[in-house]
């Protein structure tokens, strides 16, 4: 178990504001729900409270857009701190909590513009997805974009866990082509994690040289596991880390600098490595691999304190972990167990009940009272 010093500090923050002003609203959001229990519709959440920047922001040029928000609005604002996610209806949940616990930690939170990565065919549509988000953040700045998931849908190989191998897991490699081309640089962000310090902390990290990712290393962990042995066993495959000390790196939280990816056409270079895997079968763990891959050893390494993962468990069994050592600013819930789940099934983890405050979710019995 973590020391008892580094809990109380975190539910602390938790529960107590940044210096973003904070005002909320008088009801809940209220919209013709449908008939089922569990269909997703901007009626299964609450609407957020409102958050305003603090006197220190500078100003920002969008001023509160939304998101019909102009290329202007998206490009030409210096101060903007920009994070991309992706949405579907499994995740929404987690997703809508990672965008409430952004905005309630930041100090100028109508400084962060998200942009969203929906499935082109997916259920909800992007339109559906972008009425929810509206809904839930009135005030919020972002886009959603759709994703061609033929990009990736012949090229995706079998992984030890099927959820990896849902096609929206591979959208953070296309980043650099989805996302408005001005754009330069991003945070990107699973939709299994909390964000609990100011965003803008993480996005001032400089990639130096000539870097395209920055995150945080774990370079303890044993490598070899991440690949088959046929891969360690060939003559040709390892000598990608000819010269480099790679380390592992969790890729649910990355600073990326999208102009340095499109000039060196990193995209090209992990599509390169899942032909590999689909004619040679070199790894089992989803989009992770090819990151490895093409960015071991040439990571910018970023504090441990900005992704605390593992929280979901082993990939396999739902076990229940405990924080890790040390300061925190990010928890993820990566594995197998999320945590809305398992408080909906009357069996959290502890570390589960630092994900519920951030959740807007509206259970049925509650939108039924609402009718």
């Amino acid at each position: 178990m973590p020391p008892l010093l580094l809990i109380i500090p975190l539910f602390l923050s938790l529960l107590c504001p940044s210096s973003a002003i904070r005002s909320f609203p008088d009801k809940m959001i209220a919209v013709v729900v449908g008939d089922e229990s569990n269909m997703v519709s901007s009626s299964n959440f609450m609407e957020a409270p409102v958050y305003e920047n603090g006197h220190e922001c500078p100003v920002s040029a969008k001023n509160g857009a939304v998101s019909s928000a102009s290329e202007r609005e998206t490009c030409d604002d210096r101060f903007l701190v920009h994070v991309a996610m992706t949405l579907d209806g499994e995740y929404l949940r987690g997703s809508i909590a990672a965008v409430h616990s952004v905005l309630k930690h930041t100090s100028c939170p109508e400084n962060v513009y998200f942009h969203f990565i929906a499935s082109d065919s997916g259920s909800p549509t992007a339109n559906e997805l972008t009425r929810i988000v509206e809904s839930t953040f009135p005030s919020l700045a972002f886009k959603v974009y759709p994703f061609d998931e033929k990009l990736v849908k012949e090229l995706i190989s079998s992984s030890i866990r099927k959820a990896l191998d849902n096609p929206l897991n591979y959208a953070r490699s296309y980043l650099s082509d989805i996302i408005d081309e001005c754009v330069q640089r991003v945070i990107y962000l699973d939709s299994d994690v909390v964000v609990v310090d100011d965003i803008r902390k993480l996005w001032s990290v400089s990639l130096t040289g000539s870097r395209v990712i920055g995150a945080p290393e774990y370079c303890h962990a044993n490598l070899t596991k991440y690949f088959s042995d046929g891969f360690w066993s060939d003559p040709e495959l390892p000598k990608v880390f000819d010269g480099k000390r790679p380390c592992y790196f969790n890729t649910g939280v990355m600073v990326m600098d999208l102009r340095k990816w499109r000039e060196g056409r990193y995209g090209a270079k992990i599509e390169q490595w899942m032909d590999v895997q689909k004619e040679r079968k070199i790894y089992e763990l989803g989009s992770l691999p090819p990151f490895l891959l093409v960015f071991g050893g040439d990571v910018e390494p970023i504090h441990h304190r900005w992704n605390q993962h593992g929280l979901g468990g082993h990939n396999v069994l739902s076990s229940c972990r405990s924080l890790h050592p040390g300061p925190v600013s990010l928890l993820h819930w990566s594995g197998k167990g999320k945590p809305w789940r398992r408080l909906d099934e009357g069996n959290p983890c502890p570390v589960d009940r630092l994900w519920a405050p951030y959740d807007l979710y509206r259970p049925f019995s509650q939108r039924l009272e609402q009718r």
